[in-house]
């Protein structure tokens, strides 16, 4: 029996991303400084920083085909750097894109790093959209692909509104916004429903979790890239 290739899922959140590469053909190990008991996969609970410079300096890192980053994105997040500048808040954040990039760098592997839009310095290789597999949200991810590459997906047109209040506005639409309270946000189950996410119905994992589509879609091009490579 072949076994799986394996993937470490940095910033794990409750597992969003590695449900999608795990469906795949990944095998996942997580990691993430909170205490995440719905993780559905191995999971090690640290500083992600500081687990992948040890894997790093150990030579455990080896055990890996490919690296997944969710860096913590308040610094860079266009949602949240718009609220804080319209309600005068003026909050900072610490933004660990660069230092995650330099560390998967120096791992050697190739990987991923994912960040919402907004002004994180990320390259755009490739931009994720629920509409392009068929979910009842939007929310729209960016990727940088390091030591790899493969063709952009088409994206397709939003066929209406998301669902909600907006500059006093009450709109329809075929899509949830999954995040906050209120103002006809999703509620629990309407999130779990339109990112097809069952494992977690916690509200704050919800809000930060990527749509295991894309991981799904993201995985596999990687193991049809890499086997182009290795024919």
């Amino acid at each position: 029996m072949t076994s799986r290739p394996r993937i470490l899922d940095l910033f794990s959140c409750a597992g969003g991303a590695a449900m999608g590469y795990h469906r795949a053909g990944f095998a996942v190990d997580g990691c993430d400084i909170a205490a995440r008991p719905r993780y559905p996969f191995a999971y090690h609970r640290g500083d992600a920083l500081e687990y992948l410079a040890h894997l790093i300096t150990t030579g455990a890192i080896e055990r890996y085909d490919l690296a997944h980053a969710s860096p913590p994105c308040q610094a860079g997040c266009g949602l949240t750097v718009g609220t804080n500048r319209s309600q005068g808040w003026g909050r900072t954040h610490t933004d660990l894109v660069a230092p995650t990039r330099e560390l998967l760098d120096a791992s050697g592997l190739p990987y991923v790093i994912e960040q919402p839009n907004g002004q994180a310095v990320i390259r755009k290789d490739l931009t994720l959209c629920g509409e392009m597999f068929d979910l009842g949200v939007l929310r729209h991810r960016n990727f940088e692909l390091g030591r790899w590459n493969t063709a952009k997906p088409t994206h397709p047109r939003h066929r209406g509104y998301v669902r909600g209040h907006r500059h006093g506005i009450r709109r329809e639409g075929p899509y949830v916004a999954a995040y906050g309270k209120g103002g006809g946000k999703a509620t629990v189950p309407e999130m779990q429903h339109a990112m097809g996410i069952t494992w977690t119905d916690d509200r704050t994992e919800l809000t930060e979790a990527i749509p295991p589509a894309y991981t799904h879609w993201i995985g596999t091009a990687f193991l049809t890239a890499r086997q182009e490579v290795l024919a």
